[in-house]
């Protein structure tokens, strides 16, 4: 790695206020090595931290953080601020076990005032801290930090448009990586932003309000008009002004030596909230991030040199590409059939299908509930929408499933990612819920794949109803191994299936867990207790005649999830209860995520902390039998 002497003598952002332009410049570009280096051992979110390395040094170095609030909106791009806010020594610990979060974290420093992972929050955050302020009588200033993608998403609107009627001082830092919303930008952009900013524009602009505020209403108001349309010609700002702030940009994102006088001038405007478009590349200064943007956003460990990932090689496709290369399957017979995702067309798996067929893909951006509600409408007009989102994201979206899908039993097809634990993503992104919250609804049919064929053969069943909705989870990562047919055959509707008779006690998994129930009869048959595995398949409706046989055989019922409780065994417990089966003695137990928001850790550490390993599944059937399982064994 290269030398930092300059970034050794910053522990806090303190440590680097009286640095004059070349040290900034010398900081940032030290700043840019460490984070290589740092994600090229613990892997993480890569492009966009590097895409704002000299903002996040600008902004330490104007504002007066932590008193000073500053939001960082999803925060994949915070290793940066990390590293200059006290964390350096555990950089590279992140996202590992008992680590650094790959996000802000509240818990983890004063500098994270507000914790984020999912987009669009970061505006109606910092207006809330604003309210707080000005409740409170104190002076300190308020930044959000929000990429042009989570911008496409209302709730950034929302909270835009509230601002102005809320608080006074407060400053938006569009961060625009994309050129979405505006070209490339040199010295005369930056040098008319300067100027906008700057104190004797402000003087001027605050003299010509007085004079107005004598004139005649009309003239008042063509006034106004003017300024702002006049300068929102110019610099682009006119929608904001609109929304009630004032605008400043585009400034280039890169440029310390203009950057850091923008932010001074954006921080003394207290009389309206602020933006400043600032506009930066993704993976700036590290060759293989710039040339390749979407495949280094998120990478695994990396030779720095070569930017080569090393990725481990499986002998089983992912479940994710799984689910493109099915869908395409059927797309290629049916032309009824869309798909629709909110920004993450990669991460879903539609990139491929968008390859196939780009005129039946959508991508509506960081927007789940507008996705949700437009693939109602494509429903409500004869089409077959498939709506892949994470599991942890339709989070957002649940009013519209709601109302806009199951209410008028529209058939929406959902395709639930990233199902289960997500590994050093941690908390914000599992997929614990949606087994509770998509089993909630009336009519909804929800299944759940326990390997490759089983999803392959979901999607092909969600395609053929078109009376209700339907939804499949599915988890990271890749499948088991087995064989995919050449084109699936529908499911049964409500039907399970039983992947190995037993005698003694019935394991009924759903979803990604039937592997480790295998191993978990294996074990048990070496403690003489002869186990059933089933593969309940179907959440809801659940399989109901399996269900009972499996409770009227054995003398126990081991359930097994990969959710949150109040999911797949809270369903199979009402339904025994209505039918009276828990009348006869039944002992039964249901395994499902821990009651807690777990931690990033390596898979097998969350699974273990769980319960969910082959050997806790055993460990609940032996205990549910009794001491030692003694009846069991008789049985065997």
């Amino acid at each position: 790695m290269s030398p930092t002497p300059l970034l050794d003598t910053v522990r806090i952002p303190a440590d680097m206020r009286h640095f004059d332009a070349a040290q900034l410049r010398q900081l940032a570009d030290e700043l840019r090595a460490e984070t290589i280096d740092a994600v090229s051992t613990t892997g993480g979110h890569l492009g966009a931290g590097l895409g704002v390395v000299e903002l996040t040094t600008a902004l330490h170095h104007v504002f007066n953080t932590p008193q000073d609030i500053l939001i960082w909106d999803v925060g994949h791009q915070c290793y940066p601020h990390k590293i200059l806010t006290g964390r350096r020594d555990r950089i590279r610990t992140l996202r590992m076990g008992g680590g650094l979060s790959g996000f802000t974290k509240r818990s983890e420093s004063e500098y994270d005032p507000f914790g984020a992972a999912h987009a669009s929050t970061s505006i109606s955050a910092a207006l809330g801290f604003c309210a707080a302020r000005d409740q409170k009588g104190e002076t300190n200033k308020v930044v959000a930090v929000i990429g042009d993608g989570s911008m496409s998403a209302g709730m950034a609107y929302e909270a835009m448009n509230n601002a102005a009627e809320t608080t006074g001082q407060l400053t938006v830092i569009l961060n625009d990586n994309d050129m979405s919303i505006a070209p490339p930008v040199g010295g005369m952009s930056a040098y008319l932003a300067k100027q906008v900013s700057g104190g004797a524009y402000q003087n001027f602009r605050r003299f010509g309000k007085k004079v107005a505020e004598h004139m005649p209403r009309p003239f008042r108001d063509a006034a106004r008009k003017a300024e702002e349309y006049a300068r929102g010609m110019v610099v682009g700002g006119t929608f904001f002004e609109e929304l009630g702030f004032y605008y400043i940009g585009p400034v280039d994102g890169h440029d310390l030596d203009n950057l850091v006088p923008i932010l001074r001038n954006a921080a003394a405007i207290t009389d309206r909230p602020v933006v400043v478009h600032v506009v930066t590349q993704k993976g700036k200064g590290y060759a293989p991030a710039e040339s390749s943007a979407d495949k280094l956003h998120a990478v695994v460990k990396f030779d720095v040199v070569s930017g080569k990932q090393s990725k481990a090689i499986s002998n089983a496709p992912s479940y994710t590409k799984v689910f493109g290369t099915e869908l395409i399957k059927r797309a290629k017979v049916d032309p009824t059939i869309v798909a629709i995702t909110a920004a993450m067309p990669s991460g879903t798996g539609l990139d491929l299908f968008g390859q196939a067929f780009p005129e039946r893909t959508y991508d509506v951006g960081i927007a789940e509930q507008h996705a949700v509600t437009f693939a109602a409408g494509l429903a409500a007009d004869g089409m077959k929408p498939v709506c892949a989102i994470y599991s942890t994201f339709l989070q957002r979206g649940y009013d519209q499933v709601v109302h806009d899908v199951a209410i008028q039993k529209l058939p929406v097809r959902f395709a639930m990612d990233r199902a289960g634990l997500v590994g050093s993503d941690g908390a914000t992104h599992a997929g614990s819920f949606d087994i509770g919250y998509m089993g909630a609804l009336p009519g909804m049919v929800l299944m759940a794949a326990a390997d490759e064929a089983d999803l392959a053969a979901m999607i092909a069943t969600s395609l053929e109803i078109d009376d209700r909705p339907s939804a499949f989870r599915y988890p990271r990562g890749d499948g088991v191994g087995v064989e995919i047919p050449e084109l699936a055959a529908p499911l049964e509707i409500g039907r399970g299936r039983i992947v190995r008779e037993g005698t003694a006690v019935a394991i009924l998994s759903l979803g990604t867990r039937l592997q480790e129930s295998l191993k978990a009869a294996d074990l048990l048959a070496a403690h003489g207790i002869s186990a059933t595995v089933a593969d309940a398949r179907f959440a809801k409706p659940l399989d109901g005649e399996m269900i009972l046989r499996l409770a009227r055989e054995h003398e126990a019922v081991i359930t097994v999830e990969e959710g949150a409780m109040g999911g797949f065994g809270a369903f199979v417990l009402q339904f025994l209860a209505e039918q009276g089966a828990l009348d006869a003695g039944l002992k039964i137990r249901t395994l499902h995520l821990p009651d807690i928001f777990q931690d990033q850790d390596s898979p097998a550490a969350m699974y273990a902390e769980a319960g969910l390993q082959a050997d806790q599944i055993a460990a609940a059937a032996i205990s549910a039998l009794g001491l030692a399982g003694s009846r069991g064994a008789a049985r065997a």
